[in-house]
Parts: structure tokens; sequence; C-alpha cells
């Protein structure tokens, strides 16, 4: 990349991570926790950083506010190294960067109100003043009406909601949410994602989503960092990765995720095909509404095993998934490829 172009993603990112390292010392020798990683996202954008447990999203998340401080690499904020900036700065530049957490991390003695009211109290605000903003910021939640109750008496959802109100009392230009919907059952964690879409497209905050849920990825992000052990292995489009991944993470990730939604189903019973070649295809909004597989299997007189199929919701966009396995010695395989490539169907490897 050439200096011009740096210029050019330092004016465009709201967030720009340049070849971060990050190690720590322990009892027993060094841990590389991040490996020459960078990132770059954009203004406005909801961007999803996933990986399993030990792949270094949540230490990459704390760099991009200093709560860890780099080993090596720079992290920008708005075009601002936060490494230039003094301790007093640093400080004054975090409050433009709010932070949820799993376990929202709220003051049990306190009431709801009150709990939203605390960054404003440390930024100085008078008390009418931040209960005013507190106040709004509940309704905006759409939890007004538990504004004297206490964090005890709130379900896991309300309190991420009070979480949420709490992290945008200082008017944050990015908000950082670190495994945020990992303790909620699934019909919470929809709503809070609902809720997170709507702070994004009414305040235009910069939203950061650390997950090891493919799920949340495909139903709130825009673009997707794919982390394993301490490095960024794919990232991109979420509706370009999950089409087509390129990384053996991606791939483990999305199937993963398909697995899980189909677990709870029943199997149906499928035909028996000696173990042939297997593909993933993925249907676009266009190829939906054609039987492209009745049509292959009438065009080759031949029998396809339908092992997964499933439908996906990735960035509002509805989009249909099958593992297809063909016949064992066929030879039409590479045929019946390209017949599904020419309807408008992507296709990928299965391992």
């Amino acid at each position: 990349m050439n200096e011009r172009e740096r210029e050019r993603k330092r004016d465009m990112s709201a967030i720009l991570v340049e070849n971060v390292c990050k190690t720590f010392v322990t009892k027993d020798g060094v841990v590389e926790a991040l490996k020459n990683v960078s990132l770059s996202i954009e203004s406005g954008d909801i961007y999803g950083i996933i990986g399993m447990s030990g792949a270094g999203k949540s230490t990459l998340v704390r760099c991009m506010n200093f709560l860890e401080t780099p080993s090596e690499g720079r992290v920008l904020i708005n075009g601002k190294s936060l490494g230039d900036y003094s301790e007093k700065e640093l400080r004054k530049q975090r409050e433009s960067i709010g932070m949820i957490f799993q376990h929202f991390n709220l003051l049990m003695q306190k009431s709801v109100l009150e709990n939203v009211c605390f960054p404003l109290y440390i930024q100085g605000k008078k008390k009418p003043e931040a209960r005013k903003r507190a106040a709004e910021l509940l309704e905006i939640v759409g939890l007004s009406d538990k504004a004297k109750a206490y964090p005890a008496q709130l379900s896991g959802g309300q309190k991420q909601r009070v979480a949420i109100a709490r992290a945008l009392a200082s008017d944050p230009k990015i908000l950082l949410c670190d495994e945020a919907t990992s303790a909620l059952d699934p019909q919470t964690t929809s709503s809070i994602l609902e809720l997170l879409k709507e702070i994004n497209k009414k305040f235009n905050i910069t939203i950061v989503i650390i997950t090891h849920q493919m799920s949340v990825v495909r139903e709130i992000c825009t673009h997707v960092a794919i982390m394993k052990e301490g490095e960024v292995k794919e990232q991109g489009l979420v509706s370009e990765i999950f089409t087509n991944p390129k990384s053996q993470v991606a791939k483990e990730l999305i199937l993963k995720d398909t697995g899980n939604d189909v677990e709870s189903k029943p199997k149906p019973t499928q035909p028996e095909i000696q173990s042939g070649e297997k593909i993933r295809i993925v249907f676009s909004e266009n190829s939906a509404f054609e039987p492209v597989i009745a049509n292959l299997v009438l065009t080759f007189h031949e029998p396809v095993n339908i092992l997964k199929a499933d439908t996906k919701n990735v960035g509002g966009v509805a989009k249909g998934e099958m593992i297809l396995q063909f016949m064992k010695d066929s030879t039409n395989v590479a045929a019946m490829k390209e017949y599904l490539v020419t309807h408008g169907l992507a296709i990928g490897e299965v391992d």
C-alpha cells in the first residue's frame, strides 16, 4: 500500500489498526495474543470481529481504546494515533468510545437511572442535567418505566439495555461491544441487535461487535474480520464471505452456524449415495425463485444428495444454503457445477 492509499484510508476510517502485535509475559512464558493485525473500520459501519475463545478478539478490541497498549503497531481513531496522546488526552478521547460487555457491569446498589447518570457525573455534569439526559437515553432503549428499578429486578436483556444507555451517555462516536449478547437467549439477542442497528442508524455511531456467534455477524454486521490464534485469517463484506469463504476458519464457523440452527430439527431420511464429492451452494435473491436442483437432476439424469439445507438472514437479505453430494465416480460433476454457476449459484468447497 503506497502513502496516498494510506492517507485515503485514514480519512475514511473511524478506526484504523496498523500492524498491531500484543504480547503478554506470564509465568509459563510469552503469549502472543495479537500477531500483526491490520483492520480498517469506516465511520458509521457495523463491523464484526469473530473467532473462537483464545482467538485474540477481546484483546484487539481493548487495544482500540488503549485499555491494552499494543506491543507494536498503531491504532488510529479518526486519523490520530492513540499512542500520541498524553494520559489526560487519552482519558478525554475515551469519552468518545463507549463500551458494553457480556456481564453488564452495572452498579447493583444504584437505580437504573443512577447507573446511566454515573458516567455523566464523572464528566462533571450537574445532577439535574445528568438525570434529564439519562431519562432521554432510557427512552431510547425502551426502559423509561424502569428508571427507579434496581439491576436485580431486571432481566438479562433489560440489564444490557441499561448498559447500552450508559455507554451512550457521553455521546460516543464509536461503540465497542465485547460479547454483548453471549449471555442472552436467542430472542433477547435479536432484540438487542435490533436496538444496536437503530442506534447506528439514528446517531451514525460506528459499532464494533466482538462475538463467537456467526448468527450475530449475519444479522447486524456489514463487514467482518475472522480471527484465529491472534491473526486475522479473512476479512471483507459479510455477504461475500458467507457466500464464498476462503479461509478454513471461516468455513468452519459458517458450517457450525448452519449446524446449530438445524440441530434441533428432525433429520429427514436421505437416499444412500456412495460418498462422492460434496459442495456448498448459496442461493442469491434471484436464484431462489427457480427450482435449480430439480432441473439439475432432470438435465443430467443423476441424483444428488442434499445433506443440509437452510435459509439465512445475511445483512437483511435472505440467502439459501445447501450442502450437496454427487454420486461416486460420476463423470458429470464438472458439468453439473458449471450448470449451477450459470444459474446464479455460488459454489464453495466442503472439507
